[in-house]
């Protein structure tokens, strides 16, 4: 069974960029995929792969992550000032991001319409053994 849990923004928003990470590794490390209510900044993405790169171990693999914004290109300029204004108002959080751990997800693809998220195909046979 696959776990997604949703992480709004404002269990986050206030901790440390140390508490945050941690915090989201935790829930990563307990093989649940993560949905987070905001984008992680550059600086936020950095330090959770640089925190994930130390915590590799033979049970866990590392992270997959991917960060969506919404795409105002295709809008009028009014759609495009809302989300200026919208970026201005939540420190340019709006958006979703999506991490998962690696022995679970095997990768996060982003296409103009649509988020492919593969898994990681367990198999469910159990080796036979031989009895005398």
């Amino acid at each position: 069974m696959i776990t997604i849990q949703f992480l709004p923004y404002s269990q986050i928003g206030d901790l440390s960029p140390e508490k945050k990470i941690k915090r989201i590794l935790e829930i990563i490390r307990d093989g649940r995929i993560l949905l987070i209510e905001a984008k992680l900044t550059e600086q936020e993405k950095s330090k959770l792969i640089s925190a994930t790169m130390e915590t590799i171990n033979g049970k866990f693999k590392g992270i997959e992550l991917l960060s969506l914004t919404p795409d105002m290109r295709e809008h009028g300029i009014l759609k495009m000032l809302q989300q200026k204004v919208i970026d201005m108002i939540s420190g340019g959080r709006n958006g979703i991001t999506i991490v998962g751990p690696a022995t679970i997800v095997k990768e996060i693809k982003k296409d103009p319409d649509k988020i492919q998220l593969f898994t990681v195909e367990k198999s469910t046979r159990r080796k036979r053994t031989k009895q005398a």
